[in-house]
């Protein structure tokens, strides 16, 4: 863990308190410490629902309490009232009551490596531009506060396979393929990926059970579907890309054994309420110059329409040039709105949307007016674009792997029978506002401990 930052250090010893904020009370909760964090966002502009990540390491004061022992409040957000007595019945002892000075709101202390303790607090925010906000953390056992589930995360049986799911109200995703994501757009906001590993429904006939399930809206086969992973071993042949799922010699092997070939493994990290994660872990990946061995964690953000990946390598073979690291994304087939810049590549076009594997055509085709991909590698990793006409056509982003083997990136996805975002030109805005937001994460500033008056 990363050692206490000199603020947040300073902040704990001396000094006034952050803020004058009154203290909150809920009920007969009624707390008498509390945490005051500050957050900053570091750019000149408004954002909006923008995730907030708090590592453990920077609030020690926390390391030993309890999840019900904690409540997170925004001092300036809209107090509840007193509830109907229906609501009150229908939502128990544990419903929220009526609230002064301020609003506690869904957050998440999740446990990122399956050890027990929490490794980072995690919430959603509105920020003014430039602007550093005080959130807190009141202290004392209180049961109070349903957080309805806006994300879901999930492991299923799919179709006599393990298929890993993930997804907020808008878009969902899923690995059918281990390596290269589909993608499924719904008409009305819903978290639906239960259904389609429970019932074990088709992807792209499910609208014939309610429309407002939406449909699959990325037809993978052997490209990068709505995002993938590769290497270009051969900085002489940036054409030749390495695959997980693609062995030397082979077209696929998707269809291996878990010994001769690449092997994966699947777990839930977190799920909800306001973000989801799972974890991929991609084993004895041999491309013919050598093995790798990685992890990768994708993350679903509430009323977001894109997910983010963080991805270690856990064995690479060292050489003095190291491989580039590819990111990619499939072509729209009918693409007439492509936008790349800097690490940012959008592809959407009006399409004919239908299931591959429906060689009978029993399905009807469905057109759209657009589907749209994208990827976001963030300015710091160098990326550079390049076009793969190979595997039905890609764009992608390359950059050096990292000396620690460790990378992250974006990826985004729309459609014109959403609810949001129907054109692709709003699409592209949407990405770009993301893109911005993804290359200057909101920042820690510090805390205090404070007792009341």
């Amino acid at each position: 863990m990363r050692a206490l930052g000199f603020a947040a250090l300073l902040l704990l010893t001396a000094g006034p308190a952050l803020a004058q904020d009154p203290w909150y009370v809920q009920g007969e909760f009624k707390p008498v410490q509390r945490i005051a964090i500050q957050v900053q966002n570091p750019l000149d502009v408004a954002r909006t629902d923008s995730p907030v990540v708090i590592q453990r390491a920077d609030l020690v004061p926390l390391h030993d309490v309890h999840e019900l022992q904690m409540t997170l409040v925004d001092p300036r957000g809209t107090p509840n009232p007193e509830p109907s007595a229906q609501k009150r019945a229908l939502e128990g002892a544990h419903g929220q009551v009526a609230e002064a000075n301020g609003h506690a709101f869904p957050y998440q202390f999740d446990d990122l490596d399956g050890d027990g303790l929490w490794d980072e607090l995690f919430f959603m925010a509105d920020f003014a531009p430039r602007e550093t906000r005080t959130f807190y953390v009141y202290l004392g056992m209180q049961q109070r506060g349903w957080n309805p589930h806006r994300t879901h995360a999930a492991i299923g049986s799919y179709m006599r396979h393990t298929v890993p799911f993930w997804e907020s109200a808008n878009i969902g995703w899923k690995l059918w393929y281990p390596t290269d994501i589909d993608v499924y757009g719904k008409r009305k906001p819903q978290l639906m990926s239960n259904r389609l590993y429970m019932e074990n429904l088709d992807g792209y006939a499910v609208s014939l059970i309610d429309p407002g399930l939406g449909s699959d809206i990325m037809s993978v086969a052997n490209s990068f579907g709505g995002g993938g992973i590769g290497l270009i071993e051969d900085p002489a042949h940036p054409e030749k890309v390495s695959r997980p799922r693609f062995g030397p010699g082979t077209t696929e092997n998707f269809n291996g054994g878990p010994l001769s070939s690449t092997r994966y493994a699947f777990s839930v990290v977190a799920n909800g309420p306001v973000r989801s994660m799972v974890r991929i872990r991609t084993m004895n990946w041999t491309t013919g110059l050598g093995t790798y061995d990685l992890e990768q964690v994708y993350t679903a953000y509430a009323g977001e329409d894109y997910t983010t990946a963080e991805l270690a390598f856990t064995r690479w073979p060292k050489s003095a040039s190291p491989p580039r690291l590819v990111v990619g994304i499939r072509k729209r087939a009918t693409e007439d709105s492509f936008v790349q810049q800097g690490g940012m590549v959008v592809s959407a076009g009006a399409e004919l949307i239908r299931n591959p594997d429906d060689l009978a055509r029993v399905q009807a085709d469905m057109a759209v007016a657009y589907a749209g991909s994208a990827v976001v590698v963030p300015d710091r990793f160098a990326p550079a674009y390049a076009f793969l006409p190979a595997y039905e056509g890609n764009h992608l982003m390359t950059a050096p792997l990292p000396a620690d083997g460790r990378f992250r990136y974006l990826l985004a996805s729309g459609w014109s029978e959403g609810e949001t975002r129907k054109t692709a030109s709003a699409f592209t805005d949407y990405v770009r506002v993301v893109a911005r937001e993804y290359n200057a994460p909101v920042t820690f500033a510090g805390l205090k401990r404070e007792a009341r008056p």
